[in-house]
């Protein structure tokens, strides 16, 4: 009961603490903005150490916050070469290599209705394909490596990307392109200079979309064929071995990377975009 009591506690302060800052005059600011969820991301932390550790829950169905944290500590080394074997060298590569592929079949769509209306509809299928079922037959042709989980990424972040480009592409008004044809511009300097420019907020929505695509699929691809490294490696023998905290210091990992990576992606969007009436 005196668990209950103590997270009911908890719960409370924090909610009071968050209403208070959230109609504070300075809310707005950057800084509020972000103690605000620090201080709901801290609370249910809180929680959920009183409650695992005070109801003696076991570390095999939950493990406490502090357990976690402390495997993280200990396995920083070995988090690090996952880390590497996943994201950079799996998940990174795979995103370039689609998104370089998406942007020049969206070209190539773009000069060529017919490619416009039969590469939607198959986009739009690959989309749907399942991940456990692709994933095998790459790590099958490629190995159980880094190249077959780049494979399954470029595979996963190619569609979403493509779709948004052609979308975007097509976002200009008559009006522009007639007026472009006025000052005898041809198809790539209209493409280069106006169509590209206006497609820019649909391209980086795609971007932005394939970023947790890519950390999926790398993960995801790692259960079906891995060298003895990897976070999805890590994590399927983990699970089968009960180290419970271990799994949830990958999960930490890939929340953390998948969050700056998507951050970036926001970023970028924000510099490159600031003329765009969403980001003023």
């Amino acid at each position: 009961m005196m668990a209950y009591i103590l997270a009911l506690g908890v719960w409370i302060a924090g909610w009071w603490l968050n209403v208070r800052l959230s109609h504070s005059d300075r809310s707005d600011t950057r800084f509020y903005s972000l103690l605000i969820p620090v201080i709901f991301g801290v609370t249910i932390i809180v929680m959920w150490e009183i409650l695992v550790t005070m109801l003696e829950v076991s570390a095999v169905i939950l493990p406490p916050p502090s357990m976690i944290a402390a495997r993280f500590a200990s396995s920083l080394n070995l988090l690090w070469a996952d880390f590497q074997q996943t994201i950079i060298k799996g998940a990174m590569t795979g995103y370039v290599f689609g998104m370089i592929a998406a942007f020049a079949v969206a070209i190539l769509a773009d000069r060529s209705p017919f490619l416009t209306k039969g590469i939607l509809p198959v986009g739009a299928f690959m989309a749907a394909l399942p991940i456990v079922g692709t994933a095998p037959i790459f790590v099958k042709w490629l190995g159980s490596d880094w190249q077959s989980k780049a494979a399954v990424v470029g595979v996963m972040v190619f569609f979403p990307i493509l779709v948004n480009t052609v979308a975007g592409l097509k976002d200009t008004s008559a009006m522009q392109r007639d007026l472009m044809r006025t000052y005898g511009a041809g198809y790539w300097p209209t493409l280069l200079k106006l169509r590209i420019p206006a497609a820019l907020p649909f391209i980086f929505n795609g971007l932005k979309i394939a970023t947790t695509l890519a950390l999926i699929g790398a993960i995801v691809a790692e259960f079906f064929g891995s060298p003895t490294l990897g976070m999805g490696f890590r994590i399927s023998t983990s699970v089968g071995q009960l180290a419970l905290d271990m799994v949830w210091a990958e999960i930490i990992v890939a929340a953390i990377a998948g969050s700056t990576f998507y951050g970036l992606m926001a970023w970028l969007e924000k510099r490159v975009t600031f003329w765009h009436p969403s980001q003023r």
